[in-house]
């Protein structure tokens, strides 16, 4: 079970990682990394503010997710599945309210 705790852990900080350069943007419009919709990808003017609302979105579902991943492993007598299942299920939820934040913010727009 500490491989897994260690693979969940890892994805977390690397979507950390991967919100930093989105925040501060250095990630210019492009096809493989970012918030990619019609709506971005056609003008900078809304890329750049949408990645950024993003990227803290993502930031936070990674951090929850590390912490998710230390804090279900250190639960005594916690099986393998009921592990994987909790962790997978807080990435859902952070996850998927990151993505509903994202798409709202970028209808405001």
């Amino acid at each position: 079970m500490i491989a897994l705790m260690f693979l969940f852990l890892f994805s977390g900080l690397l979507l950390v990682a991967l919100s930093v350069p989105m925040i501060i943007g250095k990630i210019p419009p492009n096809g493989l990394y970012g918030f990619r919709v019609k709506k971005t990808m056609e003008n900078p003017d809304v890329w750049y503010p949408v990645n950024a609302y993003s990227g803290k979105w993502l930031l936070a579902a990674g951090i929850v997710q590390a912490l998710a991943a230390v804090a279900f492993y250190r639960i005594p007598g916690i099986s393998l599945d009921i592990y994987a299942y909790a962790v997978l299920g807080v990435w859902v939820v952070v996850f998927g309210a990151a993505l509903t934040a994202s798409i709202r913010y970028l209808n405001s727009m």
